[in-house]
């Protein structure tokens, strides 16, 4: 298993099982990394002194890799693609338009499109022009064509955009914050069967499980 207890390991992921970490989380048992975990408590530790040197957003996911710091779900996904090229879940350099377009697409006008509805924020038709989405059933009909089209995010091949747009789908279909679209359930389908998917879903419910006894 990647995870490992050993002080010398040399990419650290500061994570809480019930935050969007559990993409971070999938994206690093599909590079195979191994990979020392911190588990942080809401509140206190994330606003500490010594995180917010780290993240100062306070918040995670947040990775650290060889000394680097990466922060922000997509970016930790993009990079993590690019650390471990040996998992091929970046396309080649002359072949990414598809794999930037829809992690970007995702990481800018669908979390603000699924944030904005969770929150009952309404655009109003002459203010769609205004917010980087348009509109919310706008958004949710694009991304059901292109799945209704590919059988993954960027084309025939799974990658790290999986990641991160799979994971805002589950969660939305799960947590019923997102509407149900032709072709959604399918793409959710394919990705919960990924072992390294399995593995991550493991590892954070039996910690989230370990929290609930404790606490």
């Amino acid at each position: 298993m990647p995870v490992t207890s050993s002080p010398e390991c040399n990419l650290i992921f500061y994570t809480n099982p019930q935050s969007r970490g559990q993409i971070a989380r999938w994206m690093l048992e599909e590079v195979g990394a191994e990979y020392r975990q911190e588990i942080l408590q809401y509140g206190s530790q994330m606003k500490s002194e010594e995180y917010l040197n780290i993240n100062p957003m306070g918040k995670v996911p947040t990775i650290v890799h060889n000394g680097k710091v990466v922060t922000e779900c997509a970016a930790i996904c993009a990079y993590l693609a690019d650390a471990f090229p040996e998992a091929g879940l970046a396309p080649s350099l002359d072949n990414r338009v598809e794999y930037y377009r829809w992690l970007f697409f995702s990481a800018g006008p669908l979390e603000a499109a699924l944030v904005n509805r969770s929150l009952d924020v309404t655009v109003k038709k002459e203010q769609e022009t205004m917010v980087g989405y348009g509109s919310y059933d706008r958004v949710l009909d694009v991304l059901s064509e292109r799945l209704q089209n590919s059988p993954y995010i960027a084309g025939n091949e799974f990658t790290a955009a999986d990641v991160y747009v799979g994971s805002h789908i589950l969660w939305g279909l799960f947590f019923g914050t997102m509407d149900k679209r032709p072709g959604f359930k399918e793409y959710s389908d394919r990705l919960v069967q990924r072992s390294a998917f399995i593995a991550a879903k493991k590892i954070d419910e039996q910690l989230i499980a370990e929290a609930e006894k404790g606490g």
